[in-house]
């Protein structure tokens, strides 16, 4: 008799996604990211104006430091906001 044991079927290639999807995903992700986070900096920090806000020296390095956060820890967790709501899979590396 032959050994007849199964062997592992390899998972179909993901189809391919719009380009427009991707850049518009990063472009709206980022604008989110800096108005919403700025903003919330800005309340903390005391850099409100009457335009929006303004953030100099620590504020703005905190604000710097937030938008990448939010950006690995969106990527690690399935995408940032306009990621998911778009349909752009994340990228695992091998």
């Amino acid at each position: 008799m032959q050994d007849q044991s199964a062997s592992p079927v390899p998972a179909p290639a993901p189809a391919p996604v719009a380009t427009w999807r991707i850049v518009t995903a990063a472009i709206l992700d980022f604008t989110t990211a800096f108005f919403v986070l700025g903003h919330a900096v800005a309340l903390v920090s005391g850099g409100t104006t009457a335009t929006g806000f303004q953030l100099n020296g620590l504020p703005a390095t905190v604000l710097f430091v937030l938008i990448i956060a939010y950006f690995v820890i969106g990527n690690r967790t399935g995408g940032t906001l306009w990621k998911r709501l778009l349909g752009v899979p994340v990228r695992r590396s091998a």
